[in-house]
């Protein structure tokens, strides 16, 4: 402690623009709470526990339909995950009436709608005796049509101001030239969305991976048309939390580039990454674990199959005997 006061005092007597002390102190800190200091989690409670540490957070997967609902709202699983299409449910036996139903293409029939979906969810939350019970929802949309048609749902079946919110759709063209999978229109998805307030927003690229894949990368030019999107339709003025979904295997080869993307909109919204990975990718695991600490646990949620999750070893202590800068001391290398 004596040794950091001094190192302050002498700080302070150097003439420093204000823009240099402010990049200085987070420098230094970094380097004295790394020092000092092992990645010790919260553990008051659970909510503090998770905010502390991200990739603890547990994942239900296309939860598109009544009873997989019921199971899910009886676990301990924190997030639920789900698709919506338009489509018609399944006692529509004439499909007369084609509304957004929980569904992954090519499915166009539920035994759920979005509506009764959120109430569901809504309903359950509101009665949890216990915090550490309540459910997020994160929102797969799988066309522009199928998130247009939900807005005025959304906004009347569930308080997006009370319950995390997350509205997802890969937005941008992605790596390793994939060409198969049409992105959401990013300007009409942030119209929409916009109707949604404070929503985070979970907008990524469409990928091309698999078990073959070694090479590939989120490419300078993709994050700065990223970011290009995000200003050019205002959500840095309206400040949504913005979450980027991107792949295992290919975020363990883009360290440099996601620093960039973080550093450029980490002043106007509040950044996270979440890493998912289909089960027969290929994954460099070392690499992968030096992406998630160099973003932080408290940046990163880790939504990956239960044997990719277990080869990360991402406990309390998985970082504790190395030491680097935070991600916010990256920003001015």
């Amino acid at each position: 402690t004596t040794t950091a006061h001094h190192l302050f005092t002498f700080l302070l007597s150097l003439p420093f623009t204000c823009g240099s002390y402010s990049a200085f102190f987070v420098i230094i800190q970094s380097e004295l709470i790394c020092s000092k200091l092992p990645a010790m989690l919260s553990t008051a409670s659970s909510v503090a526990d998770a905010k502390a540490n991200l990739t603890k957070i547990t994942w239900a997967h296309a939860v598109n339909d009544a009873e997989f609902l019921t199971r899910v709202l009886a676990s301990d699983v924190q997030f639920i995950e789900a698709d919506i299409s338009l489509g018609y449910l399944k006692d529509d036996v004439n499909k007369e009436r084609e509304i957004p139903i929980m569904a992954h293409p090519p499915a166009t029939e539920s035994d759920i709608s979005l509506e009764t979906f959120l109430q569901r969810i809504l309903q359950f939350n509101r009665e949890a005796n216990d915090p550490s019970k309540v459910k997020g929802v994160k929102l797969d949309f799988k066309s522009i049509g199928a998130f247009e048609r939900s807005i005025d749902i959304i906004r009347a079946s569930y308080d997006m101001t009370a319950f995390d919110t997350w509205i997802n759709a890969d937005i941008l063209p992605g790596p390793v030239d994939n060409t198969a999978t049409v992105p959401v229109d990013p300007t009409r998805f942030f119209t929409a969305a916009r109707r949604l307030g404070k929503a985070t927003l979970s907008i990524g690229w469409t990928t091309r991976w698999g078990p073959d894949f070694s090479e590939g990368l989120y490419t300078e030019a993709q994050v700065d048309a990223m970011i290009a999107a995000i200003r050019a339709n205002g959500i840095d003025k309206v400040g949504n939390a913005i979450t980027f979904p991107v792949r295992g295997g290919i975020v363990a080869n883009s360290v440099t580039n996601m620093i960039r993307l973080f550093c450029a909109l980490k002043d106007t919204n509040n950044v996270t990454f979440t890493i998912w990975s289909s089960a027969d990718d290929a994954v460099n695991v070392e690499k992968l674990r030096e992406f998630i600490f160099t973003t932080g646990l408290d940046r990163t949620y880790v939504d990956v199959p239960d044997d990719l999750h277990k080869k990360l070893h991402l406990d309390e202590n998985a970082f504790s005997n190395t030491c680097k800068k935070t991600l916010q001391a990256r920003c001015f290398d």
